[in-house]
């Protein structure tokens, strides 16, 4: 049985002694600690594809907490998956015993709680992505109700635009030279221009 670590952070900044040191007392060879210093939306990551090339039956991996492992809980319960079924190794999130397929040596019962409690975690994690997405769009709705406007503020309308736009009115100059004279892009002119007729028509 061969033991392996598994860490992760999100960005480069961020440092790994936390998670090294606490791995430190399951006595891991050092060879076989790998790093991620990605995003956990994915395993695409290369430490972690690597070390899933090692990994075989009768392996140990080790990870602090199942959030090192992953942020998409529909792809760690493939992973799991795969590591447990597949690859026939075992898996110890070390903040979380009852993650723990060693559970009785080997029986089917550690694995089995283990997969009802990642089950359990991933319905709780979708549950509240739901939720927060919920709570967003009555908080918009909220808020546009009250007046709040979203997205960037309207440009305004340089000084010399009124002058400009008479003579465009009248046919003297076109939409790309008007634009050129008020230093702005001659689509936000004619912007401009659909909502100044707009609003003479309905005043």
């Amino acid at each position: 049985m061969a033991k392996y670590g598994y860490i992760r952070v999100s960005m480069n900044q961020q440092n790994t002694s936390r998670q090294e040191d606490f791995l430190v007392g399951y006595d891991i060879p050092e060879g076989n600690l790998f790093t991620d210093k990605q995003s956990g939306k994915d395993f695409n990551r290369p430490a972690y594809l690597e070390m899933m090339k090692k990994l075989s039956r009768g392996d140990l991996l080790i990870i602090k907490s199942i959030d090192r492992l992953g942020r998409n809980y529909s792809e760690i319960l493939e992973q799991w998956r795969i590591i447990a079924k597949e690859k026939g190794a075992d898996i110890l999130v070390a903040d979380m015993p009852l993650l723990d397929t060693r559970v009785k040596g080997r029986d089917t019962t550690g694995t089995f709680v283990a997969d009802l409690v990642l089950q359990i975690l991933a319905y709780v994690a979708e549950t509240e992505r739901a939720f927060i997405q919920q709570r967003q769009k009555e908080g918009i709705a909220s808020a546009k109700a009250r007046g709040v406007k979203f997205g960037r503020p309207a440009r305004k309308r340089p000084e010399e635009y009124r002058e400009v736009y008479q003579l465009w009115e009248e046919g003297r100059i076109s939409a790309r030279k008007a634009a050129k004279k008020l230093l702005i892009d001659h689509k936000t002119f004619l912007k401009w221009t659909r909502e100044d007729q707009k609003m003479e028509k309905n005043p």
